[in-house]
């Protein structure tokens, strides 16, 4: 007889493998200076090498969102660990430009695979306001994660630690998952387990249209965390206390999440967050010294529902497009950021050659570049604040769809 479930365990294991994607987030946003400078790499280069992470993230997530009902949570965790564990590892003895690229894809794939099993689980566990909490609180650990990554890696690289030293860190918290999801008992899905039946629920124009804002809520994120060093090194803020800061407020305004989601429409929240991403980043580019660090809370403030909200609103208005359904949409948002990573660093290529001919150099070249590559990204925010804007006068006061979860746990999934 199959043991009960214990959702608070696998909740705590979730944790900890999103955890372990965040390490990798933070502590690799603290190397990348130092890793062009070790394999004389250029912005459009580290870009590439950046892209990896968000490209393997939606292949792991489309091919293990449409294999979730055949093969389970469980099965997928194992794909996760051994990915990481092969990112880690290939990332520490690469030798250049290209073993980076491919372990850097490792390591975007078990992050993939962390989000293809972790969030349909949570979904499967709680349903309603608490389901929203509940997202929000699980990816709450992706913004802690950045923030304790963030300081380790400043922390090690103060005192001379090389980067390879740093990267074993990340290893630290898939051991734990590993431990916490070993043996376990899945809970099955609440809806139908019919993986043709999600793909016919996500050919509807409402999840399409989400697909693609998830499209630009996502590099409206990821886009300036990911190039905090390169782009605001010489501000006369600390990059890495910067991260902090932002992912630091994310992750507070994830834990008491609960309140703002149950008095505020879904919509409202994302509506907000577009117009506080915007004014957040241009007040990022155009800030030095002490200014630097409110702007960036302001910006914190912006992205910090995107992610939860968005997953959470496929998961209580469209449900039946299931596991597959998330993924995909968390999916798009990795695979948009893929894309934009090298656009970003080209842009931060061309700024720098903008200075240069105009006789602008060192730090003072390196300032202009980074505020004019953070400019450009404005219109991330304020793409989506247009869909959004369609979106409010599209669904309006639309009740979502709620999924009776009673049975949940009386019949676990293997």
């Amino acid at each position: 007889m199959a043991q009960p479930v214990n959702s608070s365990r696998l909740f705590n294991a979730s944790c900890f493998a999103l955890i372990t994607t965040a390490f990798s987030f933070g502590i690799r946003a603290g190397i990348l200076t130092e890793l062009g400078e070790k394999f004389s790499l250029s912005g459009e280069q580290l870009g590439f090498i950046n892209s990896m992470a968000f490209f393997g993230f939606p292949i792991a997530m489309i091919v293990f969102g449409a294999l979730y009902n055949v093969v389970g949570p469980k099965r997928i965790i194992y794909v996760t660990f051994i990915s990481h564990a092969l990112g880690i590892i290939l990332t520490i003895y690469a030798q250049g430009f290209w073993g980076l690229l491919i372990s850097t894809f490792f390591i975007g794939f078990g992050n993939g695979c962390t989000e293809a099993a972790c969030n349909p689980m949570i979904a499967d566990t709680y349903s309603g306001s608490t389901l929203n909490k509940m997202m929000n609180r699980f990816h709450m650990w992706f913004p802690g994660g950045i923030v304790v990554g963030s300081l380790i890696s400043k922390f090690m690289t103060d005192y001379g630690f090389n980067w390879q030293a740093q990267m074993w860190v990340i290893a630290i918290p898939a051991v734990i998952y590993a431990f916490l999801f070993w043996g376990q008992t899945f809970p099955v899905s609440k809806v139908e387990a019919n993986t043709a039946g999600n793909f016919k629920a996500m050919l509807s124009p409402l999840y399409i249209f989400i697909m693609i804002a998830m499209a630009f809520t996502a590099i409206s994120e990821f886009g300036p965390e990911q190039w905090v060093g390169p782009i605001l090194g010489k501000v006369g803020a600390s990059p890495m206390i910067i991260l902090v800061c932002v992912t630091g407020l994310m992750a507070v305004g994830r834990f008491f999440a609960g309140p703002i989601v149950h008095r505020l429409n879904p919509i409202t929240i994302l509506l907000s967050s577009t117009v506080m991403a915007a004014i957040g980043i241009y007040l990022m580019s155009i800030a030095t010294g002490g200014l630097v660090y409110f702007a960036a809370m302001l910006f914190a403030v912006g992205v910090c529902y995107f992610w939860p909200t968005m997953l959470g609103f496929v998961a209580e208005y469209m449900p039946q497009t299931g596991a597959f359904g998330l993924s995909i949409v968390g999916g798009m948002g990795m695979f948009s950021t893929s894309i934009f990573q090298p656009v970003i660093g080209k842009w931060l290529d061309n700024e720098k050659a903008v200075q240069a001919a105009a006789g602008v150099t060192g730090d003072a070249a390196e300032l202009a570049a980074g505020q004019a590559t953070l400019q450009n990204m404005i219109m991330f925010p304020l793409v989506a604040l247009v869909m959004f804007i369609v979106l409010y006068f599209w669904i309006g006061n639309k009740r979502p769809v709620f999924v009776d979860q009673t049975e949940i746990l009386k019949s676990p999934q293997l």
